[in-house]
């Protein structure tokens, strides 16, 4: 198989021969370049999403310098650092694919996400080399995000750039499904070494082979994509000299087009990145750290309601062919807006139902005086929260018990309210030394943890009582929403771009929309839930941005469906 093989140039029987012609079949060489396209994604979306499977053993292997709740939400920043930078990546490498080609642009954003994550499944962690730690490990999450924002359009450029007329949605839904691949690979990965050496040796030193098994992958998918000849869309353009010499500032320092890349951004990107979070990390962080589900069990059902959902992206893809992109991304949105609530309730009550129940008929309250009460995050990691309300707080987000917040007059002593059944008083720690301090939270915790216990709170979820096909039949609908967003979006931002720019222009908005407001998603939601005590009370920030995503879409976005590339 040679590069006039793959993406051979109009008249050698390529995907890009028949680009105008509305009766092309999906040949042999169609289905290559999207099998090459794709193989390569997955891999890329395997590695990124390692980090966020496994978040909380990351936790405790890099951020144990700092208190539990504060390092959780470190870890979260450090994945989510991964998804700042995305769209600079998406500048620096989406210029150079418009200017050298998507093949060698994609070739090299591979090489970098494989390395760095290859590094930190080498990386010693801060009991042995302190705060270098997880400085090396944020570094490398950056490379990550560099690298990945510079992949996912020259992938789907790529292959919308070899698909025929009618069939650009359908075409790059398979690029759209990697990303789904990518995360239940990791799962699938992360299981079968769970498995295979244990729980405990897991914890210690197991969970670092798959990222060390990421060298392999990345060597099958490297040899794959330098079968890869160039689009044939970018060949006509490079060979009619009409090339953007400045697509940076094609792309961005002229109105017309920058108009259009914010309209892809607010009616387009950031509803669909936040359905997609929602469906897929923020349901995995709820169910193992809210819902305190085992990890196990959380992966094997997440991974079944994933394969389940998966063909969707392909009918999606197929139908926006039809009837357009817009209508289904919109509905999607609106559809998980509408729903949200109603179905991380029912999630609660499939996937810990004594924790549902306790919360129903011994709802707890923080009785306590503001001014005793502090944000429990702190950016050195070394503060100590040792108010009576802080105190209060913090047992109750690490046991992940909803509560609500009653206004106490000042100087007033913060009390647990656990329904009607105790009263526990805190303590004021500030006024101890540590040591005492720590003595006292240890047995103040023992006796607040017994009377949670007495009114049904459990510590974990109980995994014989986890209505675990309800749990995979909500987690299916949830990743249903995020077929119906994302299926079709390739080609929506494709289509919103001329070639010379098209890399570049395309690639900004979808990683603003899924770098930040997707990214950001299960930091936000967490720091939502830890600040407020309700465990719902992160949902609201999801459904915000897709509700404006639908309303700006309808009025902003126009469908594209019909739009020739090579115009």
């Amino acid at each position: 198989m040679t590069d006039a093989t793959i993406g051979a140039p109009p008249g050698s029987g390529s995907g890009g021969a028949g680009a105008g012609d509305p009766d092309h079949t999906v040949g042999r060489n169609d289905k290559l370049v999207i099998l090459a396209s794709s193989v390569g994604t997955v891999i890329e979306w395997y590695d990124f999403y390692l980090y966020g499977s496994l978040a909380a053993i990351i936790t405790v292997q890099f951020f144990s310098g700092v208190n539990e709740t504060t390092g959780y939400i470190f870890a979260l920043m450090a994945f989510a650092a991964g998804f700042a930078v995305r769209p600079f990546g998406a500048i620096v490498f989406g210029r150079l694919g418009d200017l050298w080609g998507r093949k060698n642009t994609f070739l090299v954003t591979m090489l970098l996400m494989g390395l760095s994550t290859f590094v930190v499944g080498l990386l010693p962690p801060y009991a042995a080399i302190g705060i270098a730690a997880p400085i090396i490990l944020v570094l490398m999450r950056l490379i990550q995000g560099l690298a990945l924002g510079g992949e996912y359009g020259g992938a789907a450029t790529y292959v919308a750039e070899h698909a025929p007329h009618g069939k650009r949605g359908f075409y790059t839904s398979f690029i759209q499904i990697t990303a789904t691949a990518g995360l239940v690979l990791s799962l699938a990965v992360i299981l079968g070494v769970r498995f295979a050496v244990g729980e405990e040796a897991f914890l210690d030193w197991g969970w670092r082979i798959p990222f060390l098994v990421s060298i392999l992958l990345l060597g099958v998918s490297l040899w794959i994509r330098l079968k890869l000849a160039e689009s044939p869309s970018f060949k006509k353009m490079k060979a009619e000299g009409k090339g953007s010499a400045t697509p940076l500032k094609d792309s961005f320092m002229k109105w017309p087009n920058l108009k259009l890349v914010l309209i892809a951004l607010v009616g387009l990107t950031a509803g669909q990145a936040v359905i997609w979070y929602t469906g897929q990390f923020y349901a995995l962080f709820f169910l193992e750290r809210v819902l305190r589900v085992d990890a196990t069990l959380v992966y094997v059902l997440l991974a079944i309601a994933l394969l389940l959902a998966s063909p969707f992206f392909i009918f999606w893809g197929w139908l926006s062919d039809k009837v357009g992109r817009k209508p289904i991304i919109l509905a999607g949105c609106l559809l998980a807006a509408i729903t949200y609530f109603p179905l991380f309730n029912a999630l609660t009550e499939a996937a810990n139902p004594r924790l549902a129940a306790a919360a129903a008929s011994a709802p707890v309250t923080v009785y306590a005086d503001p001014a005793d009460c502090h944000l429990q995050f702190d950016p050195v990691g070394k503060t100590v929260f040792n108010h009576s309300c802080d105190v209060a707080k913090s047992y109750l987000a690490k046991a992940g018990v909803t509560y609500t917040n009653v206004a106490a007059p000042a100087g007033t002593l913060a009390e647990v309210r656990i329904g009607d059944q105790a009263v526990i008083s805190s303590f004021r720690g500030d006024a101890m030394t540590p040591a005492d301090f720590e003595a006292q939270k240890k047995t103040w915790e023992t006796g607040l943890g017994t009377a949670l216990s007495s009114a049904g709170y459990p510590p974990k979820a109980d995994s014989a009582l986890v209505n675990k096909p309800l749990v995979v039949l909500i987690l299916f609908i949830l990743g249903f929403y995020v077929t119906m967003v994302y299926g079709p979006i390739a080609a929506a931002l494709v289509e919103m771009f001329p070639t010379n720019i098209r890399y570049t222009s395309m690639s900004l908005p979808y990683h603003i929309g899924n770098g930040w407001f997707g990214g950001f998603l299960p930091t936000t939601a967490f720091a939502m839930v830890a600040a407020t005590g309700n465990i719902y009370y992160g949902l609201w920030y999801p459904i915000v941005v897709a509700l404006a995503t639908v309303v700006l879409g309808f009025l902003l976005v126009k469908e594209g469906k019909d739009v020739d590339l090579n115009a």
